[in-house]
């Protein structure tokens, strides 16, 4: 336990929407103290994730139609400040972002017992405390509040989950965003025994834990991903990978799954419907390859379809997710880790889909 913390920390700002010269890498950031009802923790480290690149570029304001890669490098002219965050309220500049965040607790502040101090944590990436736990409300860690792209980074205790498991904390940091992500679609989906699920961007964060997350369930699956990249997706635990690119229906055969869980939509979007059964359930929490598709009602209302669209997080998600580590039931899936100065090579690489599995960054490492 530090018997003092330092005054300023190593933390990277994100100054306005737009390309990677919007990342700014400083040493002299205050450090942040604990109000009541929170933790303040040192940070190991602190996964790279979609929602942190979607909110630099504004990808999320509706001007907005392309897919992600086409704003990477310098963001989208058209994006509009005023909606162009995951939850539609203007971001406030600077920010530090990172949604994951694996660390020790260093402070508590008022209300929170002193003997957690010292606990190696994961931070819920869907904070639930500062909205008072009303159903379908939460903050973003990074985007409504500061991240974990820092040194140092304070959290809601009661959003804040000690963790017992011998990984290391490169391997907790790739948990939080995608893996609650991908445990929230299965979840709302209600994917169990038997049922044939086709995951898009399996080789992904977020792909690649719904893989694993569904094989929890009992489901028998399909990854979707580069036939380069098929093998370390069946090692996961996947059935059968079909290569990104091939006619998915041809692939597989109309009304052939029971749950679709997209990350990708685009192009491939309608091929993804057919391919679902009479019944059949669809979940989304991602676009990268276009938001914008077109959909036959009458494929919707004809074939019973339901349509889960994934943001909001029940409680039970996160926990979920530690109970399966905790139970050596899952297992990381980290491709690279980078000192978190090299916050923009870490994007690009993410980008261009240069590793299957996660990225995850390190921040210098302080005495405490």
């Amino acid at each position: 336990m530090p018997t003092q913390l330092p005054d300023t920390m190593a933390a990277v700002q994100l100054t306005g929407h737009g390309g990677m010269d919007k990342l700014v890498y400083r040493e002299d950031i205050p450090v942040p103290r604990p109000g009541a009802g929170e933790v303040l923790i040192r940070v190991a480290a602190a996964g790279v994730n979609n929602t942190d690149i979607n909110t630099r570029i504004g990808w999320y304001s509706k001007r907005v139609r392309g897919d992600t890669n086409t704003g990477s490098a310098a963001g989208f002219e058209e994006a509009e400040t005023r909606d162009a965050t995951w939850s539609g309220v203007p971001l406030q500049f600077p920010r530090i972002q990172g949604t994951d965040c694996c660390g020790r607790i260093v402070a508590v502040g008022d209300g929170v017992d002193p003997a957690r101090i010292g606990e190696r944590v994961l931070v819920r990436n869907m904070l639930r405390a500062p909205v008072d736990f009303r159903p379908y409300e939460c903050w973003s860690l990074g985007s409504e509040c500061d991240g974990g792209f820092a040194q140092y980074t304070k959290a809601p205790a009661a959003d804040t989950w000690m963790v017992d498991c011998d990984w290391s904390d490169t391997d907790l940091a790739s948990i939080p965003c995608a893996w609650s992500t991908a445990e929230n679609m299965l979840h709302r989906a209600w994917v169990g025994l038997g049922d044939r699920v086709i995951i898009t961007g399996a080789s992904g964060g977020v792909g690649s834990a719904a893989v694993q997350l569904a094989k929890c369930r009992g489901a028998e699956v399909i990854g979707v991903a580069s036939a380069a990249k098929s093998e370390e997706i069946l090692a996961l635990g996947a059935d059968h990978v079909v290569p990104r690119g091939e006619n998915l229906v041809e692939a597989l055969g109309a009304g052939s799954v029971n749950v679709a869980i997209d990350l990708v939509a685009g192009e491939q979007w309608a091929e993804l419907i057919e391919a679902l059964d009479r019944g059949g359930r669809y979940a989304t929490a991602g676009a990268i390859a276009g938001p914008v598709v077109e959909l036959d009602v009458r494929t919707l209302y004809l074939k019973d379809l339901t349509f889960y669209g994934c943001t909001f997080q029940e409680d039970v998600v996160f926990d979920n997710i530690v109970r399966y580590i905790e139970q050596g039931r899952v297992r990381p899936f980290v491709a690279r880790t980078y000192p978190l100065a090299e916050i923009a090579q870490a994007q690009e690489d993410f980008i261009a889909k240069r590793y299957a599995g996660k990225l995850v960054l390190v921040p210098p490492q302080s005495p405490d």
